[in-house]
């Protein structure tokens, strides 16, 4: 789309504001308005001026212009303000030299795209997530110098089966058994429903809705795989929806990949496949139907995936989802139909062209700029340095003798270790400055200082039941 079809359809539309979106390091969609009439052709190549030090793991206070630039592609309308709202997802310039921003986490996943095709591997990375999440009927935390708590409630939790709700009519989902019985055990088959409907208004193709495995309301709905880039947006887009759906009925929405203790986590499956000029790089005759380029990409998921969990599962409750013997996706080995290795290669499919890796340990918390950013990087260094992922592991891992399970490697065990790997096996990542060094210090900093070590510093609340009387 042009600057000038853009200003076409916010006319046909009627539209009045202008909501100006980007993405902070972290992974939050930030936004600012203007009035429709502010919006011109030299907007799109000029911008608009903001405060860049107010946003997390940006600017200091005394370099904080920013430059926020529409890409003019990325026009929709929004579905939920009051009065007609275009929404354009921006760039991040300096004002200056008007130079793209390093720690822009979309100019890093366009970085990622442009790399691929300078390789002269592919052209196009199609990513599609699987993209989990709860829907809560409400949730109250605190954390403060004397007191911590959090408590959860759904009327699809199964711990509610003995309150009185006047009356209660049961049907909730015992633990682990979400996945997926009909209505009425199944609460929100009508506002996933409507979730998917909106997506799809705003011209995202979606594949399916379902509930999950959890109790209390865990639910998937998958979109179609797209170019990384637009899968990245979308994902925004996703999240946004998802949020404000449920909002909207009372209810509320969580990425977060473990809120419930002893019942299935969050996670995001993530479905990557290269292609070249229309044509499947993945798909030939090797294991489960793919190619050696294929094989060679798992094969570099395989030796970074403890760096590019920093970015995948970037938060220190990823690390409560990925724990060894729980079916969580922590093996780093690749099979055609465990599910607990970290990468799959699906099987549904004999189709060439449906032929992709399924690296299965991310999780929806992440910021997806990033994540797919590395993700794509792993699998380039993979083909380029032709790196064995060994035999596939097709056997029951809870059924492996404890010798034979020692010897497979696992994910990080926490945020801080991914942190640790990602300092020690970054150099794939800088390749073509996708990433740069001052934006993968930035990452492990702020996560170092504002994640982690805010959660060491206190007391767990289980540490009272365990400890007080000693």
């Amino acid at each position: 789309m042009t600057p000038a079809e853009v200003l076409s359809m916010a006319k046909e539309n009627n539209v009045k504001i202008v909501d100006l979106r980007f993405m902070d390091f972290p992974g939050l969609w930030q936004h600012f308005s203007v009035p429709v009439s502010e919006l011109e052709e030299s907007s799109f190549e000029e911008g608009f001026g903001f405060d860049g030090s107010s946003i997390r793991g940006w600017q200091p206070i005394n370099a904080s212009d920013m430059l926020v630039v529409p890409d003019a592609d990325t026009a929709k309308i929004d579905p939920f303000f009051a009065d007609p709202t275009m929404v354009l997802i921006c760039n991040i310039k300096d004002p200056v030299t008007l130079e793209s921003y390093s720690r822009d986490p979309r100019y890093i996943a366009r970085k990622a795209e442009a790399y691929l095709k300078s390789s002269g591997l592919g052209d196009t990375a199609y990513i599609g997530p699987e993209a989990e999440f709860f829907i809560f009927d409400s949730i109250a935390f605190e954390s403060s110098r004397h007191r911590a708590f959090y408590e959860i409630d759904s009327v699809e939790g199964i711990w509610n089966s003995g309150r009185d709700e006047c009356p209660n009519l049961g049907y909730k989902p015992r633990h682990k058994e979400g996945y997926f019985p009909v209505p009425p055990m199944d609460k929100f088959q009508d506002l996933r429903s409507e979730m998917l409907l909106t997506l799809e208004n705003l011209g995202i193709a979606i594949e399916a809705q379902h509930h999950e495995v959890a109790t209390a309301g865990q639910a998937e709905i998958d979109m179609r795989f797209q170019p990384l880039l637009q899968m990245a947006d979308q994902l925004m887009w996703f999240k946004y929806v998802l949020k404000n759906v449920a909002y909207r009925h009372g209810h509320t929405v969580t990425f977060m990949p473990k809120p419930l203790f002893e019942d299935n986590g969050t996670g995001m499956h993530t479905h990557i496949s290269i292609w070249k000029e229309g044509q499947p790089l993945f798909a030939g005759d090797k294991y489960a139907g793919v190619s050696q380029e294929a094989l060679y990409a798992i094969g570099g998921i395989l030796k970074h995936t403890k760096a590019v969990c920093a970015f995948s599962n970037p938060t220190t409750n990823s690390y409560k989802r990925l724990v060894p013997g729980f079916e969580a996706p922590v093996n780093l080995a690749y099979s055609s139909r465990n599910r607990s290795a970290a990468v799959r290669i699906p099987m549904y499919s004999a189709s060439p062209k449906a032929k992709r890796i399924e690296f299965r340990t991310p999780d929806p918390s992440c910021n997806g700029y990033l994540a797919f950013s590395a993700m794509l990087m792993a699998a380039i260094d993979g083909i380029e340095n032709k790196i064995d992922p060994g035999d596939p592991l097709d056997k029951d891992i809870y059924g492996l003798p404890p010798e034979e399970l020692a010897e497979i490697p696992s994910a990080p065990g926490s945020l801080e270790e991914a942190l640790a790997a990602l300092e020690e096996d970054h150099d794939f990542l800088l390749k073509g400055y996708v990433f740069t060094q001052d934006a993968l210090d930035m990452w492990v900093e702020y996560k170092t200082e504002k994640e982690v070590n805010q959660v060491k510093l206190r007391p767990h609340p289980h540490e009272f039941f365990l400890y007080y009387d000693i």
